[in-house]
């Protein structure tokens, strides 16, 4: 009897020894798997911290920007320097012409694959940039549904062009409400997307699960999100206007838009390009182009917002307010928690700030 006891304990020890070490096993394999995103509203200062931390780490950059893969979209999307890329090693810029379509499917297939490369060459992949869709779609999964029918796609372009934005937005509302309150009226890829998804499958967009989904566990992400009060960042961002203007945003353009932009319905809904395109539509008077300038100017706050308002319900994520932390000690503080076999915990957002 005391035998059997013994023999249910030992068997028992054993299971408990052997869970201990697949944890252990685990940790150890992880920790080469271990992926940097550093995320946070335009012109924060995303760049100037991933180029010192990936300097620091032995890291390369893989950007998470939805405009910034596209060949000659410089200037507006203050794409890092050729002379930085050629120091550090940069990841998904400069990957498509114009006029050729690129989508969250096409990111998370492609990103996936670089991570894997740097991962295999023991470097440190570290994901930058502020398009909340293709970062949460990466570490979640992208979004289900059935694939994109050229047809249908073509028909509802066609009515994009000759009813406008506003028209399908106001459709795409009537069938799916909940769906349509997470875009707004100028997400011309979306509003057709989503019009495609309900005529394919005869659902709503809303019904198809994706944002309760846990996190893959392909990866052991570390996400951290830089904060800013608005109203500095604002002040920020509006200088950051003028000097892409100074720069030849205006000249950009117009030579994007003969390699055909306004046929991108993504790339031409741009900050900056699509209040260029506006203008250069104009007679280009005095008057348009202070109120081209403001515009420019508000669609930058906007988007710095709505970054905000999407990475306030991303739960793995650091905030890190910028102002009360020097860069060298921020990229300090990213590489002590890359090092550690459990991350940092998840510092909450603050109250919005203005």
């Amino acid at each position: 009897m005391v035998s059997a006891s013994c023999d249910v304990l030992a068997k028992v020890s054993s299971r408990v020894a052997l869970g201990v070490q697949e944890q252990f096993l685990q940790l150890l394999t992880m920790k080469g798997r271990r992926v940097i995103i550093i995320a946070g509203p335009t012109g924060i200062g995303k760049t100037a911290l991933s180029l010192q931390l990936a300097k620091m780490l032995g890291g390369e950059i893989v950007s998470a920007d939805a405009i910034q893969v596209y060949r000659g979209m410089d200037i507006g999307t203050a794409k890092v320097s050729q002379a930085d890329r050629d120091r550090i090693p940069h990841h998904l810029i400069d990957i498509c012409d114009v006029n050729e379509p690129f989508n969250v499917y096409d990111f998370c297939h492609q990103a996936k694959a670089v991570l894997e490369d740097i991962i295999a060459r023991k470097n440190v992949p570290i994901i930058v940039g502020g398009t909340g869709f293709y970062i949460h779609s990466l570490i979640y999964g992208p979004p289900s549904g059935p694939p994109s029918d050229p047809l249908i796609r073509a028909k509802l372009d066609e009515e994009m062009e000759r009813l406008g934005n506003d028209f399908l937005y106001d459709k795409l509302q009537a069938f799916d409400p909940k769906y349509a309150a997470t875009i707004t009226r100028n997400d011309k890829h979306k509003i057709i997307r989503g019009l495609e998804i309900i005529e394919l499958s005869g659902k709503r967009v809303s019904d198809f699960s994706w944002k309760a989904r846990a996190p893959s566990p392909l990866y052991d992400f570390r996400c951290w999100f830089l904060d800013m009060p608005r109203k500095a960042l604002y002040e920020r961002l509006s200088r950051r206007c003028d000097e892409m203007l100074q720069a030849g945003l205006l000249e950009e353009v117009a030579r994007l838009d003969r390699e055909g932009l306004r046929q991108n319905t993504t790339a031409s809904q741009a900050i900056g390009y699509r209040q260029t395109l506006d203008f250069l539509s104009t007679g280009r008077a005095p008057e348009e182009y202070v109120r081209y300038v403001e515009k420019f100017k508000q669609a930058s706050h906007h988007l710095a917002k709505r970054q905000f308002t999407w990475f306030r319900k991303e739960p793995s994520f650091r905030w890190v307010e910028v102002a009360d932390i020097s860069r060298d000690d921020l990229a300090d503080l990213i590489a002590s928690d890359y090092s550690s076999p459990t991350p940092f915990a998840p510092e909450p957002p603050r109250p919005p700030q203005n």
